[in-house]
């Protein structure tokens, strides 16, 4: 296989199987997808269990106890799990457009990891959302976006396409961080940084497997407006300033001693 898209997800079957949906009708179809499922209950198990029968590419569901918010823990082991040498990484609420996997094999390259972005949906847009809508990508149609609840004024990262997006790319202020919901790298890369901190939580975890990447030598590229995903609304009632406290600590460390392998990630599973 050319890649593993790995997502997390936690008991948000409505939003996971939309996101399914939208890896369903990829451009580019030689890849597996892999739940990074963070302890949900088990109508995410039966909803996995029905789509791996409708959808064309393999459907891995690794799962984990629930014991709070352990989104770094289950990445660790979805890595290891991942049959592809280059992993994919978005979230189980992120719909893609029908060239993001393509994109992100494009642009790949050794030494370098990807930073994508996303554009957030109100909660009536991202309810209003069907599978045939999915399938026909229109939810990546901005009159179809407005007509349903959108009143976004900044659609560039939905609009912009070929020399315009690359464009974007190279002059947007954004820097090119690792962004858990769309981003990439080679499996080597990953494993030899041991991974993501298992001692983090919600809250710049991501960035800090991104900041060990570049301690090690890896470079970033921005792809911000060329690999798309719509991100569905919800709420985020595991958010808390201790945990932001803490990850903010980890990250300072790791910086400022040029970290490059945690040393609670993958190999402590």
């Amino acid at each position: 296989m050319k890649a593993s898209v790995i997502m997390s997800t936690y008991n948000a079957e409505e939003w996971l199987e939309k996101v399914i949906w939208g890896f369903s009708v990829q451009t580019e179809q030689d890849f597996e997808i892999i739940i990074a499922d963070d302890g949900s209950g088990p109508a995410t198990r039966e909803l996995i269990d029905r789509l791996r029968k409708q959808i064309p590419m393999a459907l891995v569901h690794v799962w984990q106890e629930d014991n709070g918010f352990q989104k770094t823990q289950i990445l660790n082991k979805a890595i290891v799990a991942a049959k592809s040498d280059y992993l994919i990484f978005t979230d189980g609420d992120c719909i893609p457009r029908n060239d993001f996997v393509a994109v992100h094999l494009a642009h790949a390259r050794e030494g370098y990891f990807l930073s994508g972005g996303y554009f957030k949906l109100p909660m009536a847009t991202s309810l209003a959302i069907s599978k045939d809508d999915i399938l026909a990508q229109r939810c990546f149609d901005v009159a179809w976006l407005k007509q349903h609840g959108l009143a976004a004024k900044k659609l560039g990262k939905l609009t912009a396409k070929g020399f315009k997006a690359k464009w974007l790319n190279f002059i947007t202020p954004t820097k090119a961080s690792w962004n858990g919901h769309n981003a990439s790298a080679f499996k080597k890369e990953l494993v030899a940084v041991n991974g993501f901190n298992t001692k983090m939580q919600y809250g710049g975890e991501d960035r800090e497997l991104g900041e060990r990447l570049f301690n090690k030598g890896i470079k970033s590229r921005q792809i911000r407006y060329s690999a798309i995903c719509i991100h569905l609304d919800h709420a985020r009632g595991y958010v808390s300033d201790e945990a932001w406290e803490n990850n903010n600590t980890i990250r300072e460390y790791t910086r400022k001693n040029k970290v490059v392998r945690t040393l609670t990630g993958i190999e402590e599973l």
